[in-house]
C-alpha cells in the first residue's frame, strides 16, 4: 500500500463525492504502521467507520474546517495514534455515539480523554491506554474496558502498562467492566455526600464486571475498595483468573 499512496489520497476523494455512509477501510498486509492521508476527512457523508492496520492521518495536514458531522459509529482495530491525533478525530465527530478501539499496534502510554455529549458507548480491548478519562460525557451508558492493563501487556507485547481510569461527568453511566484490580487504578471525580461523609462514588453504575487474578494478593486487596465505589450495584459479573498462591476474597456488598 505504500507504493500506491497518491492513489489512496484519491481513493478518498472518490468515495466523497459518491457520498459514502458506511466504510470498513483495512490495510493488509503488514507493516501497521502506514499513515491515512488527511483526504479522509473529506468524507463528510460517513456514518459509520473502521479502521485497522493503519496510523491515524497527521492532523496538522487536515483542513480545520473539516468534520464528520454524520459519524456515529466510529472503530479503530490494531491502529496505531498519538493522543493529540486521537484527541481530534473525536472532536471532529461531533454526533458520535459508538467508539471502538481494538488493539493500538504496539505503542503504549495512550491517553483517550472523553468530551462528548453524544456518545453513548465506548469499547476497548487489547489496547495499551495509560489514561482512560471520561471528563464529560452526559449521555455516555456503557464503558466496556477489557485487558487494558499491565496483564495483557506483558502477554502480548511484553511490555508492563498500568491503566488509570478517571470517570467524571458521567450521570447516565449504567454499565462499566471489565475492570482489573491491581492493574487499573480508578479515579472518581464525582463527589457526593453520604451518611454525613463525603464519598467518591458513581452512584448511576448498575452493573460491574470485574476480572480478578486470584493468586495476586495485591489484587485482591483491593476488590472491596472497588465496589464500594458503585453502592448501587444490582449485577456484579467476576472473571477469575486462577495463579499461584491463591487466595480468596470476601465480598459483602
Amino acid at each position: 500500500m505504500d507504493e500506491h499512496r497518491n492513489k489512496l489520497e484519491r481513493w478518498f476523494v472518490l468515495l466523497a463525492a459518491k457520498g459514502v455512509q458506511e466504510l470498513i477501510f483495512l490495510n493488509r498486509p503488514l507493516p501497521i504502521d502506514l499513515r491515512l492521508p488527511a483526504t479522509l476527512f473529506s468524507c463528510a457523508s460517513l456514518t459509520r467507520l473502521y479502521l485497522g492496520f493503519w496510523r491515524l492521518p497527521d492532523t496538522a495536514a487536515v483542513p480545520r474546517a473539516a468534520t464528520f458531522l454524520n459519524l456515529r459509529e466510529l472503530g479503530l482495530c490494531f491502529t496505531i495514534m498519538d493522543d493529540r491525533d486521537l484527541a481530534f478525530m473525536l472532536e471532529r465527530s461531533p454526533v458520535l455515539e459508538i467508539l471502538t478501539i481494538i488493539g493500538t499496534g504496539n505503542q503504549s502510554g495512550v491517553r483517550l480523554r472523553l468530551v462528548s455529549h453524544s456518545l453513548r458507548c465506548v469499547l476497548l480491548a487489547l489496547a495499551h491506554l495509560e489514561d482512560i478519562n471520561v471528563v464529560d460525557a452526559p449521555h455516555l451508558e456503557r464503558l466496556l474496558p477489557w485487558d487494558v492493563g499491565q496483564h495483557h501487556a506483558s502477554m502480548i507485547w511484553g511490555k508492563k502498562c498500568r491503566s488509570r481510569i478517571k470517570i467524571g461527568h458521567a450521570p447516565n453511566l449504567r454499565l462499566l467492566g471489565y475492570l482489573e484490580p491491581g492493574d487499573n487504578e480508578i479515579e472518581i471525580s464525582n463527589t457526593v455526600m453520604a451518611a454525613g461523609t463525603k464519598e467518591n462514588i458513581v452512584p448511576s453504575v448498575k452493573i460491574l464486571a470485574m476480572l480478578v487474578r486470584f493468586g495476586v494478593r495485591n489484587a485482591l486487596k483491593k476488590v472491596p475498595g472497588y465496589l464500594r465505589c458503585f453502592p448501587n450495584l444490582e449485577t456484579l459479573h467476576v472473571q477469575v483468573n486462577y495463579q499461584e498462591d491463591s487466595g480468596s476474597v470476601e465480598l459483602n456488598q
